[in-house]
């Protein structure tokens, strides 16, 4: 369990190169100033920005299957967690991020230009007005409850695709509220950034309804 923010940045750096770690400094400096001018994240998990928002997105590399690449679809990116965090670690993979608010949007452009992210495309729109198109994993961080979720988002996914969802505490819960049908589909997973976090971790088999 990461228990401060040393610990959190050793974590990250495990999983990426020193370049990436690079762009991550960068990125959370630049959160720190922007955090001024508009309330991205909470003032308060500032101090633990590297806890609470980066290694609390890494983490999901850790449940991504061996040779599953893009693309990742974040939805609801907000700040860049965790989808803008995956990209800058994994330049490699193809990251669309969604995001409906126009300072949001505007924000994550800015980043994806400043952290020079050619692999990320911001895709500035209410998930019910993007394109149809398959991916091959899907996550959000604090976007709907997960009934409400997979509804919304299942015409990206394959029965191949890959759900990772940080719930915090509300994880257990979320998936006992699913349809009976969907509920088997999903587990939970401890998180490594907060005791009392979890992430839900999944793929929806083709066919089984709505």
């Amino acid at each position: 369990m990461i228990v401060d923010e040393a610990q959190a940045r050793a974590f990250v750096a495990e999983r990426c190169d020193a370049d990436a770690l690079d762009r991550l400094e960068d990125f959370a400096e630049t959160l720190r100033e922007e955090n001024g001018r508009q309330n991205l994240v909470s003032a308060a998990s500032l101090s633990t920005i590297w806890q609470r928002h980066i290694a609390d997105s890494a983490q999901l590399l850790d449940h991504l299957p061996a040779g599953h690449n893009g693309p990742w679809m974040d939805l609801g990116t907000g700040a860049g967690f965790p989808g803008l965090v995956i990209a800058a670690m994994r330049p490699g993979l193809e990251v669309e991020l969604v995001e409906s608010r126009r300072l949001r949007i505007d924000w994550l452009e800015r980043c994806k230009e400043a952290l020079h992210l050619a692999n990320c495309t911001v895709i500035g729109s209410r998930l019910e007005l993007v394109p149809d198109h398959k991916v091959n994993v899907l996550s959000a961080r604090a976007f709907a409850p997960l009934p409400k979720l997979v509804a919304l988002a299942r015409r990206f996914s394959t029965g191949d695709t890959v759900w990772l969802l940080p719930k915090g505490r509300s994880a257990e819960q979320e998936v006992a509220e699913l349809p009976k049908r969907l509920r088997p589909m999903f587990h939970v997973e401890h998180s490594v950034s907060d005791p009392e976090a979890g992430i839900v971790v999944g793929k929806v088999a083709e066919g089984s309804g709505r």
